[in-house]
């Protein structure tokens, strides 16, 4: 720690401080060589590759010799000095004072940076920063002891009840009322046991757990998420917990789309019917997203056309009418190779068409240009690349979805339109539906494995093999790394890398609930499977409601992790509360 002027950090307010902030002192001395005009600060985030650093402050020259600024302490931080204003980016070329790479700043430290005309510097904490991930363990304590405190509730109150029954009603089975009431639960549970083991569920509980731990991470991440930037969508390339909800949306929708066509098709239902039965639930879909769209004003001119229900109501309707038209339940050949994979034979067909759509796709990525860019370029725009492109922002699928919707009709806060200075740009337009396709049909594929083959070990063996081989495919194409591969995990460009390593997330994910709930049954998937029963109540209630009381609640500046954190996880619980209030009136509403 260095030593600092105490008046430097006398007043200052650490309260002021919001969340992911620190108070950045810059200090000279009036030697000789200090600019008259001061110093011109320069900052570049790690999260903005391959960027130019941008302007950030002035420090003036004055009798104080000294200006404290609240700096962003979420990601590491380069700092330039020049002693003239270079504009509104500093480019290597640029001559600099000084410069420090990778400030690694905390949350509510105080920082004191000195810089002398000749270029050098100190730099160091004189108050250290809190950890900002103490509130986990805050919030695991504070879980433990209501969950030990419901225990110990439900325990008195089995006792109380056993007690007040009276002790001369006869038993067959026990000495005593209490032993009675055990004595009738066990044979009750161990009846329920053998049930079950002998007759198969016709229902997969794990798929609804898996749809219940997605729309519950989602409402935890639309609430904040505690505001860690590692909770929140990546800001170009990468992938963070935010961008692991909608692909595992979309691909239970697609298991459980071959479940439901070919109970369908065995009562006979007519194909045209089906497919019309397809259709309005994909309008549905597509007019509830467009409704959510409209919630801060219905105004037409700058109406955001597509979103998330849109994007589902596209890729259910394509992903469903593929399948239907394409189905075919019996395999001809009994050829040993046959039997193993005849779930994947099932789909040849439905195979071909995706592997033709995502070609198509590839191809456009690839080899098209939008005017003014690259080909092949799909960045981010704006200072990205030291500012090459900076109207090309998505590339090739943001110019796409520009010509087809127009500006005004796209999602206009995307973080890399802050990060990057780019264009507005929409992570659900258009084009990127094609390689959403494709998501959706690998889950088609997991709900086939699960129709083709019965016994557990096999179905465990299949997702376990699925997951390896799309997480493998997945990494080679993004070169296993965040900015430098072929193909980079894009959750904005829906990335051909981001589809396969979400799906074998999901696939792994799937496994696990499959493992624990209907295989060992070790886990009934409570409370995420109400939730599961119930995803559409959800996201829509949660989008309408996002601002009100009790979902949500404000105690003064709550300028802190564990009061973000607290307060999504009270959100979180309270639907959570909800679908189980609508499980026990029988209402089950599912993407």
């Amino acid at each position: 720690m260095i030593e600092y002027t105490e008046h430097y950090f006398r007043g200052l307010d650490l309260w002021s401080l919001a969340v992911d902030e620190a108070f950045f002192n810059v200090s000279f001395t009036n030697e000789p060589g200090t600019p008259r005009h001061g110093y011109y600060l320069y900052t570049l985030s790690e999260e903005c590759e391959k960027c130019p650093f941008t302007r950030w402050k002035h420090v003036p020259t004055d009798s104080r010799n000294y200006s404290v600024f609240k700096i962003d302490t979420s990601r590491l931080l380069g700092l330039r000095v020049h002693d003239r204003d270079v504009g509104s980016y500093s480019y290597d070329n640029d001559t600099y004072v000084c410069q420090l790479d990778s400030m690694n700043l905390g949350e509510f430290g105080v920082y004191d940076f000195r810089i002398s005309p000749t270029g050098s510097y100190a730099f160091g904490p004189v108050k250290d920063p809190v950890n900002i991930y103490l509130p986990f363990l805050t919030i695991l304590l504070l879980m433990l002891a209501i969950g030990g405190l419901v225990y110990l509730a439900r325990y008195i109150l089995r006792r109380f009840k056993a007690e007040s029954v009276p002790a001369a009603q006869p038993s067959a089975t026990s000495t005593g009322p209490e032993g009675t009431d055990d004595a009738s639960e066990d044979k009750g549970d161990s009846s329920a046991d053998s049930q079950q083991q002998s007759v198969p569920k016709k229902r997969l509980q794990s798929l609804d757990t898996f749809r219940g731990i997605a729309i519950t991470l989602m409402i935890f991440v639309n609430s904040g998420g505690g505001q860690y930037w590692w909770i929140e969508h990546a800001t170009w390339n990468g992938l963070h917990v935010a961008d692991l909800v909608f692909p595992w949306f979309l691909f239970i929708m697609g298991v459980c789309v071959p479940i439901s066509l070919r109970s369908q098709l065995v009562r006979n239902v007519p194909r045209r019917t089906i497919a019309v039965t397809i259709l309005i639930r994909s309008v549905k879909l597509f007019l509830i997203g467009l409704c959510l769209n409209s919630i801060n004003g219905p105004s037409f001119a700058n109406l955001r056309l597509f979103g998330v229900l849109q994007r589902f109501g596209v890729a259910y309707l394509v992903v469903s009418l593929l399948y239907l038209w394409c189905h075919r339940e019996v395999v001809p050949s009994q050829h040993r190779f046959v039997r193993a994979n005849v779930d994947i034979i099932r789909l040849s067909r439905q195979w071909l068409a995706v592997g033709l759509l995502i070609a198509v796709y590839l191809g456009v990525m690839l080899f098209a240009s939008a005017p003014g860019c690259a080909r092949g370029y799909f960045g981010p725009g704006g200072k990205h690349l030291m500012a090459a492109y900076p109207n090309c922002t998505g590339g090739i699928t943001g110019y796409i979805d520009r010509m087809l919707l127009g500006v005004a009709h796209l999602y206009q806060h995307p973080t890399a339109r802050y990060v990057y200075d780019g264009q507005p740009f929409d992570p659900e337009g258009p084009f990127g539906c094609l390689p959403t396709i494709l998501q959706v049909f690998l889950g088609v594929q997991c709900g086939a494995t699960i129709l083709s083959f019965t016994d557990h070990r096999q179905r465990l063996k299949r997702f376990g093999l699925w997951s390896l081989g799309l997480g493998l495919a997945g990494g080679a194409l993004c070169g296993f790394s965040k900015n430098d591969g072929w193909l980079p995990v894009n959750k904005n460009l829906w990335s051909l890398s981001y589809v396969l390593v979400t799906a074998s997330l999901a696939y792994l994910l799937l496994f696990a609930c499959y493992y624990a709930i209907d295989t060992r049954r070790v886990w009934c998937g409570r409370p995420f499977l109400y939730a599961g029963m119930n995803a559409i109540i959800l996201y829509v209630g949660h989008t309408v409601f996002h601002r009100m009381l009790p979902w949500h609640w404000r105690i003064g500046s709550m300028n802190t992790h564990l009061m973000l954190t607290l307060e999504a996880l009270w959100n979180t619980a309270v639907w959570n509360l909800v679908a189980l209030y609508l499980y026990k009136r029988k209402l089950f509403y599912n993407l």
